[in-house]
């Protein structure tokens, strides 16, 4: 990656006048964007599929999700125009709200759409507008919803370097952001692979054991394959309590105010460890809402979802108590280690989920039947410890390798805003500049 530090600068600087821009190369003009662009009138075109802004993309929409009086409604966005979306800037600062649109499409009348005044690189205005989005223009706006209209952006200050250097510019990020995004995607895809790397080590332990000249025989459960010939085949139902909460009424006051019970709600799993919870509900709520009281060192499960973002089971440390999209699961310490519980079922979660559905359970869910049939391998008690022990290496392992990825999967974003900022607003002067001009 090109090193910002090493890279040349202009000859001469002067103040911008705006404090996210700074200062810029002193022969850069800077003019108010209603001297660059214009809004364009509202123009209707039924004939075009619905669209909308997404992350600085403008996407299509499914046209059959669409009432044809709201599309009526539309209005007319082309390909080069700008369009920008401004509404409830206070409700997402994440999203990126201005897109160069490459497509033809209508979308909603809230928008705005922006045509160039002046002659232009509209790739080099498409970083630039970026960079004014994230520093600028989320900080505008009033009222509860944060919306702004173009009088609002009308006399927002935007550079306009020579039509070379735009050009020049936009060439140099085009080049330098796809590299980034490349460099970005093998890492993801990298976090991918070790993620199943992960998933068939917990897989292979907990159904094959750790001694690969065990003999073995057939457990009876497709999914489940052979298993060491000392190891016992049974069902969860056989070796735990299992069940599921519920939600109170949000309505009952009783239930909540002053609340003194552990609630959990589904996102908890994610913890993997639950050692506190977030909300609370009274004794009424336990007593009329038929709430289970779950033990410390009891599991607990999504069992509700599609199971991409949930999709896991953790293990509770405090008394609690749980909604219905998690079931809990209270081992029997005498017949099986709950620590084996846990690994298992996060090694074979996808296939439990996925059997589920074909047991005839609502898509996406698992009851609480299904969990009490579903087979577990049994080992004797010190293989058990032994695979739980092995699990937790090796995973750590893994999840050190994956938090690496992350990491630098981040240092590149950064870089590549970084990059942008600088770019477009002059801080370095990209190769492609003198050539250019020249």
């Amino acid at each position: 990656m090109v090193e910002l530090m090493t890279m040349p600068k202009y000859e001469a600087y002067k103040d911008s006048g705006e404090g996210w821009i700074s200062e810029v190369p002193k022969h850069w003009e800077v003019k108010k964007l209603k001297h660059i662009f214009f809004e364009k009138k509202h123009t209707q075109n039924m004939s075009l599929n619905c669209g909308s802004i997404s992350f600085s993309k403008v996407v299509t929409k499914d046209d059959d999700k669409i009432p044809h009086s709201t599309k009526a409604s539309y209005q007319e966005v082309l390909n080069g125009e700008f369009l920008i979306n401004p509404l409830n800037l206070n409700y997402d600062l994440i999203s990126l709200r201005i897109g160069l649109s490459k497509i033809d499409v209508v979308v909603s009348a809230g928008y705005i759409v922006l045509k160039n005044k002046v002659n232009m690189s509209k790739e080099y205005f498409k970083y630039l507008l970026h960079r004014y989005d994230v520093a600028y223009m989320k900080l505008l706006g009033s009222g509860v919803r944060q919306t702004i209209n173009f009088n609002h952006i009308a006399n927002s200050l935007l550079l306009v370097p020579p039509m070379p250097e735009q050009t020049a510019i936009a060439n140099f990020l085009d080049k330098k952001t796809a590299q980034i995004d490349e460099a970005i995607a093998i890492k993801e895809k990298q976090i991918e692979l070790l993620k199943e790397r992960r998933q068939i080590i917990i897989q292979q332990a907990v159904t094959q054991g750790l001694n690969p000249d065990a003999p073995m025989k057939d457990s009876g459960v497709d999914w489940v394959g052979q298993v060491p010939k000392a190891w016992e085949v049974t069902k969860l139902g056989f070796i735990s309590k299992i069940g599921n909460g519920c939600t109170p009424s949000r309505a009952s006051i009783p239930f909540w105010k002053d609340g003194v019970i552990p609630w959990l709600n589904s996102s908890k799993v994610n913890d993997g460890i639950i050692t506190v919870a977030d909300q609370f509900v009274t004794q009424r709520a336990v007593r009329d809402c038929h709430l289970p009281l779950i033990e410390p060192g009891s599991l607990v499960m999504a069992i509700t979802g599609e199971g991409k973002t949930r999709g896991m089971v953790a293990i509770s440390k405090i008394k609690t108590t749980i909604n219905q999209h998690l079931a809990y699961i209270e081992v029997n310490e005498s017949k099986i280690n709950p620590l084996f519980v846990l690994v298992y079922l996060r090694g074979m979660y996808s296939q439990i989920r996925g059997d589920s559905s074909g047991l005839g359970s609502t898509k996406g869910a698992i009851t609480c039947g299904d969990l009490k049939k579903y087979p577990i391998p049994k080992p004797p008690m010190n293989e058990q410890a032994e695979i739980v022990t092995y699990i937790e290496s090796e995973t750590k392992k893994t999840e050190v390798a994956i938090d690496l990825q992350i990491q630098q999967i981040e240092k590149l974003k950064e870089y590549k805003t970084t990059l942008i900022n600088s770019a477009v607003t002059g801080k370095i002067k990209v190769p492609e500049v003198d050539l250019e001009i020249n």
